[in-house]
């Protein structure tokens, strides 16, 4: 008999995109854990995810306040990080939820809105090989949808250097938060 792991393995290798993106979703949030929220512990912070289906992954907590964090994986294509319009400079995140379905007046439940994260921590391993890098930035900075300015676009341009709107540290992140300054990140056409 096979060992489990192997076995695991190939069955994740053949699986469809779709199984396999959402493997990849659960190996970035567990990478999210090991290279930022077990380090912020040292810093007093404290993960107080509560139980159940919410739109955001983690509720960090310091002495301030709690900051609502979306992990999400840089988008592929052919297996490739997919680019923002082909320009090398921005890769895309997909920011929207894996399910689909409706409410009960009929609107769509895989948008995510405004104000229900506040942090987006991109898992950059798609393009660097690396699951410990993320790119942060804060929610309400994300380009909106044209026809409904309340619901986060589906694709947002990610830099692949970091700049003022992204920036590698989850702290700068929770600072530029915190300071509730408006903003919008690029969106290089």
């Amino acid at each position: 008999m096979e060992r489990k792991p192997e076995l695991i393995l190939e069955a994740i290798a053949r699986s469809p995109d779709l199984t396999q993106r959402g493997v990849r979703g659960v190996i970035a949030e567990a990478a999210f854990v090991q290279s930022v929220v077990l380090p912020l512990t040292s810093q007093g912070w404290k993960d107080q995810t509560p139980s159940g289906d919410h739109p955001f992954d983690f509720q960090l907590v310091d002495g301030t306040s709690p900051v609502k964090v979306q992990v999400k994986m840089q988008r592929r294509e052919k297996g490739v990080p997919k680019l923002w319009k082909s320009d090398k400079r921005f890769f895309v995140v997909e920011t929207q939820k894996t399910r689909s379905g409706t409410d009960s007046s009929g609107k769509s439940t895989r948008p995510y809105r405004f104000n229900e994260f506040d942090i987006l921590a991109v898992s950059l391993q798609a393009s660097s090989g690396d699951w410990s890098r993320f790119r942060f930035t804060v929610a309400n900075w994300l380009l909106p949808r044209p026809k409904d300015a309340t619901l986060i676009e589906v694709f947002q341009p990610v830099p692949s250097a970091a700049n003022t709107d992204w920036c590698d540290s989850f702290l700068t992140a929770v600072d530029w938060f915190r300071q509730k300054r408006k903003n919008r990140i690029r969106n290089p056409g």
